[in-house]
């Protein structure tokens, strides 16, 4: 019998606690609060670990000629002159490689590393690390003398 009640007693007071859950406002969480948690993903992960190989070739090509990248994530070129030529790397709008090729010749043609570009001497690989602002469409391009308007460049398409 005592049994009985205690477990009659026990079965009782559990119901008591759950009852006075009924009808009370949860506990906030981020998902109702209007918090955001961060949180590791997949898609997190390939997004901010954006690399691109890049072959500068000696015919006056960049390979690929095309890419696609996405706008605020940075992304790292991975750029190697596979020539015995020099060659640079340039990233830049129509107008900015049209400035950079005019500083180039000023300079005698001499490369140079900057925020935007890379010089890559022949059998060299160097990395370059940029991030795109916004959506829209860009060039990356070699000036060395000749090279530029020999179609050295490359398209880069820059999403969302």
């Amino acid at each position: 019998m005592r049994l009985v009640r205690f477990a009659l007693l026990t079965t009782i007071v559990g119901l008591a606690a759950c009852s006075s859950r009924i009808g009370s406002t949860p506990a906030p969480s981020p998902s109702n609060t209007g918090e955001s948690t961060a949180s590791a993903s997949p898609l997190s992960t390939e997004r901010a670990a954006i690399r691109i190989d890049v072959q500068l070739v000696d015919a006056l090509r960049m390979e690929p000629a095309s890419m696609t990248v996405p706008a605020g994530v940075p992304v790292t070129f991975v750029v190697t002159n596979a020539g015995v030529l020099e060659h640079e790397f340039y990233l830049g709008d129509e107008d900015a490689q049209q400035d950079h090729e005019a500083e180039m010749q000023s300079m005698g043609g001499m490369t140079h590393d900057e925020p935007e570009g890379i010089a890559v001497d022949p059998g060299e690989t160097k990395e370059l690390t940029y991030t795109f602002a916004e959506p829209g469409e860009t060039l990356a391009g070699c000036h060395v003398a000749g090279h530029y308007v020999g179609g050295m460049k490359a398209t880069i398409t820059i999403g969302t």
